[in-house]
């Protein structure tokens, strides 16, 4: 049953308030004046909350300060009988979610809880979706090597320096990228991710700064790049590696004068883009054989992370067998099965050429193909008999 708080310093109106919203199915309490319902909010949580403005003390503004600091998704509508347009401006500017006067009108005032109710269960439905998004992208492990690379993470997200993640396939450098976007100032932006060596090299100028409309015989309308759709976030540029070198000269000048162009067009367009870029090739080798140009290199690499192989920390397999364990069997909604030690240091012993996503199929594997409890002899023939 949803809840809502009444606070006003009229007892018939408390009261009547307090009918009307049980009548519709609401549990409501009551709260006479701004310190006994900062009391209230404080020892429970409420879905709306209805204040007035005018009372003794301290008045309803006070009273929204301190709870938009309080509670801050919590809808609170005010309610006056001595209000102006100004009152009203005053309060939504304050964080209200809607502005009442007296006389009320029913109504209108079901109308608005209702939609109050709405917003709060968006809130917590975002909540929520944010939390599986971020379990998704969660970096596991206690090793020493892997708290080195979420330390440096961690210590440059604040900053707008550029980035470049080196390790093998598999080892999870989009998850250091995504950790140093969510961790950064501009976590509220869009994390905008381009796989290099998944686009033709003849798209890929396409891909990253737009096109205008008859640029070319596809291009039957305008179509914003990966720059322009990350303005204000993020742009990861994964497998970077593999992007033709003139690609390579036009994203160099993007991250030197911080302006686009897109194909076919010659409007210069201003983005504010932090690039995060990745590779699982030798870069220095790559330069040396003029496949990559040392002066993007340099520009990319202001800050380099190294993520290491799964092998070189087996002692984060047992957190990331149960992580997996539980995150799959939750996606199945099946009970979440056991895995014994002896399995664990069977795992352990396993050359993990294809490093966390290798280990995470082989896990789902096991949760497929295994009873409740996953021994030892389960890893041997579902394991490691495939390497």
């Amino acid at each position: 049953m949803s809840r809502i708080l009444v606070i006003d310093d009229e007892r018939s109106i408390r009261n009547t308030l307090k009918d009307i919203l049980e009548y519709e199915k609401y549990s409501v309490e009551l709260a006479e004046d701004g310190v006994k319902a900062i009391d209230k909010v404080k020892a429970n949580g409420f879905d709306v909350i209805l204040c007035d403005i005018k009372m003794p003390g301290m008045d309803g503004i006070e009273v929204l300060e301190q709870l938009v600091n309080l509670a801050p998704d919590t809808p609170v509508v005010m309610i006056s009988g001595h209000g102006n347009i100004d009152t009203a401006v005053e309060s939504i500017k304050k964080g209200a979610f809607d502005y009442i006067e007296k006389p009320l009108d029913l109504n209108r005032l079901l109308i608005t809880i209702r939609n109050a109710m709405d917003k709060s269960s968006l809130v917590t439905e975002t909540k929520i979706l944010k939390k599986k998004v971020n379990k998704k992208y969660e970096i596991v492990g206690e090793s020493a090597a892997l708290k080195a690379v979420v330390e440096m993470a961690d210590r440059v997200a604040k900053t707008d320096a550029r980035v470049l993640i080196t390790g093998a396939n598999g080892t999870g450098k989009e998850l250091v990228a995504r950790r140093i976007h969510d961790q950064s100032n501009r976590s509220a932006g869009s994390f905008v991710e381009v796989n290099c060596a998944a686009i033709p090299s003849e798209l890929i100028e396409s891909e990253l700064f737009g096109h205008e409309k008859g640029s070319f015989t596809s291009a039957v309308k305008q179509h914003l790049g990966k720059f322009e759709q990350a303005n204000g976030g993020t742009l990861f540029l994964d497998e970077i590696g593999d992007m033709s070198l003139s690609a390579q000269a036009k994203v160099l000048r993007v991250l030197q004068e911080s302006i686009i162009s897109r194909v076919g067009g010659d409007k210069h367009i201003k983005v504010d883009v932090r690039v995060v870029a990745a590779t699982n090739k030798n870069l220095s080798a790559e330069i040396a054989e003029n496949k990559f140009r040392e002066d993007l290199y340099h520009r990319l690499s202001v800050i380099l992370i190294r993520v290491p192989r799964l092998n070189e920390r087996l002692e984060d397999i047992p957190l990331l067998a149960n992580h997996f364990i539980q995150s799959i069997c939750d996606e199945y909604g099946m009970p979440a099965k056991i895995i014994t030690d002896d399995a664990i240091a069977e795992l352990q012993k396993i050359n993990w050429t294809g490093n966390i996503r290798e280990f995470r199929n082989v896990i789902e594997r096991l949760i497929i193909l295994c009873d409740q409890i996953i021994t030892a002899g389960d890893v041997l023939k579902f394991a490691a008999p495939l390497k």
